[in-house]
């Protein structure tokens, strides 16, 4: 029973009210398992065959993070220590883990992925309303994920050897086809979708007992047992309930009548579990009777919503899977807006989920945005390719359909890897563990997809196939497509973007070259504290460089007018639309290099160039000497902080003081150490500044891979530089006043060290005319130097680090008005 409590704590996810279903309403469909059992029993099954758990990484990361500080910033060293026992602990029994994250959000997903933003907003305002009011902590049922934890999970789990994917869409219909192709022990994650795929086992992270490797499988077919259904059913409830893609009240009525009209209604069960049963109840007793007699809509109430209900059920339907529910329909698709729909990936079928694909590669196709009509389009012709790339041609739209899908390849490889991802593709990096592949996929699964087409609608199915099943019926091509580009036109550059990606190698790279939109979710920032920037703000013109460095090769014609959608959480950003951010120059000594120069060239002279291209994103050249004699890994850390002390001027000398002391001491402290930091309070000011560090941290992340990789990614991960507890402990004595020596406890060699870094960061800054003083120096009225574009007067800020008058950072207002150049630059 507590295993029970405990499952449906987490956040929800997936079906709309099927996970407090399970738990209150049939908990038999949950078994304990043992993990260490399933394997021996695999193996025996399926000699030869390594047991594998395809790990959705997403919806471990509260599981995981088990340090009991979170809001200073993150404890880095305890956090991977975690990790690291959580790999050995199934490596122990011989298990492989394989793990996926999410890689972008598919658009018709952002709704939802906006109202989680928003929601999550809310929960930080309460976070910083109790830590002001308390001075410490808030309890765990108040826990928030520290900012940057899933994109540095990433670089952790590869660090400890793990098979490590990033997904070209979300992950979880990713998650469910690699399960399935690869014969897999099951899926570990908490997300309820994953009880509507049709696929291998699903186990709950949150019941996972690591010590017994314990925990609760989940069974689909007990589930439609107690509900009177089969599987293939699952994907219609779960679309009549509400998910990710179904809005909860789009069915509201219909689920309503269901339930006036149902008989067993059970007293003891709650008003969402008897509706759940009511409309399970008039699948098996209506629905059934007229299945593959009358169409959907002729059966539901789907109006206007008809096409987005057929996308929702086939969202469901992985590679080599139909639905029963889909009546014959000559044609085969639907329209959603404009949308095509797949009725099937049943290779059997005349329908088909149609793939877009990379045409040299067989990857995924690049999407640009046209600035005349604002519309996405795809690029098709790559004159290296030996295949033509099949597109279907709207006559009444001005878009092209791509319906590619990537081609078999010769080796079995994860289904969202590169078929000829084992090979080396010429691009200077940092040196990665060799990841290896289950090799027992399910022969069923290793079959065509046939497309079929109407030319009534005009748009890809959200849908992906492995690489192992392959397009042989490719359409016409359109010449128009020959005339319309994507943001980064080299097929060889997108394949190696595609493959970082993939092997999540990079940041936010693919995303910026093949579609021109990113998001970043949420970070522990105050909105009532008018003086310290959102970091969304602090780093966009880094952003903006590395745009130019990745899109400047972009036609003359249009680069003019281009602007990268952005989707950054801030206070006071509703997220309605994305900012449109455009490129902003940047100097670079000889000229800025084209990718191909950066990625793919191996003459040593070709390091130096990508080193310069980072240090001219943080527009740091002329420091460029003094950094390089920096010692790794606090190289990387001082390039941070340089930046952020020249474009926060409410940053004071004893924030640089706890910033270098806190790095000095991580070196001599063990995990033990930082864990038993007792702090006297909290302060909300440290909290934000520790999330702002972590955020230049990712930022870091992203202009080293748009670089080619100039520096190891072990010199910005946080866990070498930072640490919250201990940042927060160095910041509370900075602000009492201590001294540096006391600051470095007594250390010798941690002083000449702490010295030489001051001298670096100061120097660097006075060049750009940043003079960091302390407190004492400061004003009550300092004059601010952040200003916007266009206006000649500065605002005012309040002392160093107290709410006062608002700045222009938190003037804003809503997203989608272009920026084209940094508006929030300091002046």
């Amino acid at each position: 029973m507590d295993r029970q409590m405990i499952l449906f704590q987490s956040p929800v996810m997936g079906v709309r009210g099927l996970q407090g279903f399970v738990g209150s309403t049939c908990p038999h469909i949950c078994t304990v398992v043992n993990f260490r059992e399933l394997a021996e029993h695999h193996r025996s099954k399926y000699p030869g065959c390594t047991p594998t758990v395809v790990v959705d990484a997403m919806c471990c990361l509260r599981y995981w993070y088990t340090p009991e500080s979170w809001v200073c910033g993150g404890q880095w060293r305890e956090y991977f220590s975690a990790l690291r026992d959580f790999v050995d602990s199934f490596a122990s029994v011989g298990i492989k883990l394989v793990f996926f994250f999410d890689g972008m959000v598919e658009q018709g997903k952002r709704n939802e992925w906006v109202k989680r933003r928003l929601k999550n907003n809310r929960e930080i305002s309460r976070i910083f309303h109790y830590i002001r009011s308390h001075r410490e902590q808030p309890g765990r049922n108040m826990f928030f994920i520290p900012s940057g934890l899933a994109i540095f999970t990433r670089f952790a789990l590869k660090t400890l050897g793990q098979e490590t994917l990033c997904s070209l869409k979300e992950a979880d219909y990713e998650v469910a086809s690699y399960g399935l192709q690869y014969n897999c022990l099951g899926i570990l994650g908490e997300d309820t979708d994953y009880l509507i795929y049709d696929t291998c086992p699903y186990f709950s992270i949150s019941e996972l007992c690591l010590e017994s490797l314990e925990t609760i499988m989940l069974c689909r077919e007990k589930l439609c047992e107690s509900l009177g259904l089969c599987v293939a059913d699952l994907p219609l409830l779960a679309c009549l309930l509400g998910n990710d893609i179904i809005p909860e009240g789009m069915f509201e009525s219909f689920r309503f009548k269901c339930l006036s009209s149902y008989t067993s209604v059970k007293e003891n069960f709650d008003k969402k579990g008897n509706i759940i049963l009511a409309v399970s109840d008039h699948i098996s007793k209506v629905l059934h009777l007229h299945q593959g007699e009358k169409k959907l809509e002729e059966m539901l109430p789907l109006g206007p919503n008809r096409a987005l209900f057929y996308k929702g059920v086939a969202s469901y339907l992985l590679p080599g899977q139909s639905s029963p529910w889909f009546f014959q329909k000559p044609k085969g698709l639907i329209m959603l807006d404009k949308q095509v729909i797949s009725m099937s990936s049943d290779p059997e079928s005349k329908q088909g989920v149609p793939i877009c694909t990379e045409p040299e590669s067989k990857q995924e196709v690049p999407i640009s945005t046209d600035p005349e009509s604002k519309q996405e389009v795809p690029i098709s012709t790559v004159p290296e390719s030996k295949q033509e790339v099949p597109i279907c041609t709207v006559p009444e739209s001005k878009q092209e359909v791509p319906m590619c899908v990537e081609p078999e390849p010769k080796q079995e490889v994860p289904m969202c890897a590169e078929p000829e991802s084992k090979q080396e593709v010429p691009m200077s990096k940092e040196p990665e563990s060799k990841q290896e592949v289950p090799t027992c996929a399910r022969p069923e699964i290793k079959q065509q997809l046939p497309v079929e087409t109407d030319s009534d609608f005009n748009l890809e199915v959200p849908m992906y196939a492995h690489p192992k099943i392959k397009e042989d019926k490719p359409m016409d091509m359109d010449s128009e497509i020959k005339q319309q580009v994507t943001l980064v036109s080299d097929p060889e550059i997108l394949k190696v973007a595609r493959m970082h990606h993939i092997q999540a190698e990079s940041y936010l790279v693919y995303s910026i070259v093949s579609s021109g939109e990113i998001e970043c979710s949420n970070t522990l920032e105050d909105e009532l504290d008018q003086a310290l920037p959102s970091q969304a703000f602090v780093y966009r013109p880094v952003r903006q460089r590395v745009y130019t460095l990745l899109l400047g090769s972009c036609r003359d014609d249009i680069s003019a007018s281009l602007a990268v959608k952005e989707w950054f959480v801030y206070p006071g950003n509703p997220l309605r639309h994305p900012d449109l951010v455009r490129p902003l120059p940047m100097i670079i000594p000889g000229g800025t290099p084209s990718l191909r120069s950066l990625w793919l060239n191996q003459e040593a002279a070709a390091q130096a160039r990508r080193v310069d291209a980072l240090l001219a994103c943080f527009n740091l050249s002329s420091s460029r000497d003094e950094l390089l004699a920096v010692e790794s890994p606090l190289r990387a850390l001082c390039c941070l902080l340089i930046y952020l002390f020249v474009q926060v001027d409410t940053l004071c000398l004893e924030d640089l003081h706890a910033f270098v002391a806190q790095a000095l001491c991580l070196q001599g402290r063990s995990t033990a150490q930082l864990v038993d930091l007792q702090l006297e309070y909290i302060s909300p000011r440290a909290v934000q500044l520790g999330s702002l560090l972590v955020r230049g941290l990712t930022t870091l992340a992203l202009v080293n891979s748009a670089c080619g990789f100039p520096w190891k990614t072990s010199e910005f991960m946080p866990w070498n530089v930072f640490d919250g507890k201990l940042f927060h402990l160095k910041y509370l004595q900075s602000e009492k006043g201590y001294s540096v020596e006391a600051l470095l406890e007594q250390n010798r060699s941690w002083l000449t060290r702490f010295h030489n870094l001051k001298a670096v960061v100061c120097k660097a800054c006075m060049k750009e005319n940043r003079r960091i003083v302390g407190r004492g120096h400061w004003s009550s009225h300092h004059t601010g130097r952040w200003g916007r574009q266009g206006s000649s007067s500065h605002r005012t800020s309040s002392s160093c680090g107290h709410s006062g008058q608002g700045q222009p950072w938190r003037d804003q207002g809503p997203g989608s008005r272009t920026h084209e150049h940094d508006q929030w630059r300091r002046y």
